[in-house]
């Protein structure tokens, strides 16, 4: 979830590794938000994508880095601005990697 509450969705090219029979995510996946009600002032101005900025240094899906419980990101407007970290609210333990 964005930081205001909006759902982001994960788009990922990897078809071949899973995680609890979902593809697992790398870092260079797409994540975009919808419903995020974010306002400032009176300007409406919601998160409308998410990336990750740190991911595993050592596990790799195909040649890309795997995104790990401990990974951080952040959301943008429409316009590049930062507006948050999004909240990770599901994942899967029995794996992990460094």
């Amino acid at each position: 979830m964005c930081p205001h509450a909006g759902q982001i969705s994960a788009v990922t090219s990897n078809s071949r590794v899973l995680v609890d029979g979902q593809p697992a995510l790398t870092q260079s996946d797409t994540l975009n938000v919808a419903g995020c009600a974010f306002v400032k002032g009176v300007t409406p101005s919601p998160c409308v994508s998410a990336k990750w900025l740190t991911a595993a240094t050592r596990v790799l899906i195909n040649g890309k880095p795997a995104i790990l419980q401990d990974s951080t990101g952040i959301c943008e407007g429409a316009d590049q601005t930062a507006q948050g970290p999004p909240t990770v609210v599901k994942t899967q333990v029995r794996v992990k990697g460094i």
